[in-house]
């Protein structure tokens, strides 16, 4: 298995910015393996931080079940302080949020995971030519693979 590491990642924005998601736990529940990463930006409340967590389960019928689910919270805007002189501080406003999940049927295998995978990932991205799929990092290892960090 894989130690859980880092993970670099760049963002949409018209001037791409890189995001250092920092591993936080690997935890094992009732064959319930979930690992969590998140910014580690030391101005930012721990609760409007980007984060990614993944989780991999055996359902009763032996598919196996992996999903991640990425969020960044956005912070409401102070605008000002009040007649007292006050100013608020920011909370989170609102967390916008992607889960994927990726059913695994006990007969499958890695070839036809990743071409799943693939499919759905140049779909998502509207691409009309033959790319090379990831085969390395966290997310693909647990689509892919069914290997989850330690």
């Amino acid at each position: 298995m894989s130690a859980i590491a880092a993970i670099t990642v760049f963002d949409g924005a018209t001037s791409p910015v890189s995001h250092t998601l920092s591993p936080i736990s690997v935890t094992r529940n009732s064959g319930v393996i979930q690992a969590l990463w998140r910014e580690l930006i030391t101005t930012v409340p721990t609760e409007a931080q980007i984060s990614v967590q993944t989780q991999m389960e055996t359902l009763k019928s032996g598919v196996v079940l992996v999903t991640s689910t990425t969020q960044v919270p956005i912070m409401e805007s102070i605008s000002g302080q009040n007649a007292a002189g006050y100013t608020a501080a920011p909370k989170v406003a609102f967390v916008d949020k992607r889960v994927t999940q990726q059913f695994h049927h006990p007969r499958s295998t890695v070839a036809g995971r990743r071409l799943i995978r693939q499919l759905d990932v140049n779909l998502q991205g509207n691409i009309a030519t033959s790319v090379a799929p990831v085969t390395t990092g966290p997310l693909p290892e647990m689509f892919d693979l069914q290997v989850m960090p330690t």
